[in-house]
């Protein structure tokens, strides 16, 4: 069984990791070949929510103590990890002419990936801080 790396801070999540890298892949070779005429409207709005994903993991984990204040965070990161990839599938199929050598495919699985490491986090850091409750108020025997 694989051991796993013991998270001591937000940039130890993969999650953070990957959309992090991701985000920055979008900024420096997506939104650049958008038109001009997309400046106030694709543009934009993808750039807000690849930012917002890594923004929202790291603000998120700072409120892991807070079970509902961590799992808002995350599911604020997963409603942009599916505005993301709405966004990168109008590039793809309203700009396929302007994204060749794009890794559009590649960063569409990435955010979709993203998307569902954002729900087990949520799932299992539920389970965690519900086990620990009950660990908390179970009398001694």
């Amino acid at each position: 069984m694989e051991e796993r790396k013991r998270i001591s801070s937000f940039r130890d999540l993969e999650v953070y990791q990957n959309t992090y890298n991701a985000c920055i892949k979008v900024m420096m070779e997506i939104l650049p070949k958008l038109p001009e005429s997309e400046r106030y409207d694709l543009k934009d709005q993808l750039r807000r929510s690849v930012k917002a994903i890594p923004r929202l993991v790291a603000e998120g984990y700072a409120k892991r103590h807070q079970k509902l204040g961590f799992q808002k965070y995350l599911d604020d990161a997963m409603a942009e990890c599916n505005e993301t990839i709405v966004g990168l599938e109008m590039c793809r199929d309203i700009y396929e002419k302007n994204m060749t050598d794009c890794e559009l495919h590649d960063l569409i699985d990435m955010y979709d990936k993203a998307g569902r490491q954002l729900y087990n986090l949520s799932k299992a850091w539920s389970k965690f801080k519900d086990e620990r409750r009950d660990r908390q108020t179970k009398p001694a025997s």
